[in-house]
């Protein structure tokens, strides 16, 4: 797994929080680790972002001011180009009935507040390996596939 990540700064991540001290507190966390770390302060903003370049990772608090992270999330699971982006709740909320919600509209994984460093860590660092083996996995069957035709255009 650590020869997946191996160069980390390859990965971007953008953190959503409407809290300040959040948002410098993880991304001074994974800018050490190498990650190159975009931040949001509201949902408008952070889809904004997301359209303008498409992270490998989001961290997104549940509750903010303008537009909950369901909403969010719900909004990029029901887009074709953002759907894959994994992401991550955050909340202070450690409710099962919010984790569940969380999961229900797409969330990969649940990080509860305060913060656990180590856990973001392995966390983070264990849903970036998935999202880019799933990658390699997409690109391996498109070639298979590519293949596949070639094969039968010999054929005929």
């Amino acid at each position: 797994m650590d020869a997946a990540l191996e160069e980390n700064q390859k990965f971007d991540i953008l953190i959503v929080d409407d809290v300040r001290d959040n948002i410098r507190l993880l991304s001074d966390l994974l800018v050490k680790q190498g990650y190159n770390v975009r931040k949001a302060t509201t949902g408008g903003m952070a889809l904004r972002a997301i359209e303008a370049l498409a992270p490998d990772l989001i961290l997104l608090d549940i509750k903010m001011a303008d537009m909950n992270g369901y909403e969010i999330c719900s909004s990029l699971k029901a887009n074709p180009s953002t759907c894959a982006i994994p992401v991550i709740f955050l909340s202070a909320a450690d409710e099962l009935a919010d984790k569940v919600k969380a999961f229900q509209v797409g969330g990969i994984d649940y990080i509860p507040k305060p913060f656990h460093l180590d856990e973001v860590l392995i966390k983070v660092k264990t849903q970036l390996t998935i999202y880019q083996l799933r990658q390699q996995l997409e690109e391996c069957e498109s070639q298979l596939q590519q293949a596949l035709n070639q094969v039968r255009a010999l054929g005929q």
